[in-house]
């Protein structure tokens, strides 16, 4: 019984990291290179995602939209890339000046951050 405790206790601690790290991105040149394809929208009605950039990669926890771009690709969870065209993305994000109003406005693509 101990043993089991014990394993539910390691698995929930290792979903807890990778949570953790889900909001640390790197830029990408190239498509191909990237997890996820993202558009920047003017609106944010039109954005899946509203994000707001940290000064800390502290502050960029969860998957609320609380990122911190990584000046290195290994110190990254996610790898995007900035597409030109909205039909080309997987997600449609809205940078927002402040962190309160980060979060999903479509809560079905937040699986692309985990």
């Amino acid at each position: 019984m101990h043993m089991k405790k014990f394993m539910v206790v390691m698995l929930a601690l290792l979903l807890g990291a990778t949570y953790v790290q889900a909001q640390k991105v790197f830029t990408c040149d190239y498509k191909s290179d990237a997890d996820v394809k993202v558009f920047v929208a003017d609106y944010k009605s039109d954005a899946d995602l509203v994000v707001y950039k940290c000064s800390y990669s502290s502050d960029a926890t969860g998957n609320d939209g609380l990122w911190f771009f990584c000046d290195y690709k290994s110190d990254a969870h996610k790898k995007i890339f900035f597409c030109d065209y909205k039909s080309d993305a997987d997600v449609v994000i809205f940078f927002a000046d402040y962190k309160s109003d980060a979060g999903w406005k479509n809560s079905s693509k937040k699986h692309l951050f985990y």
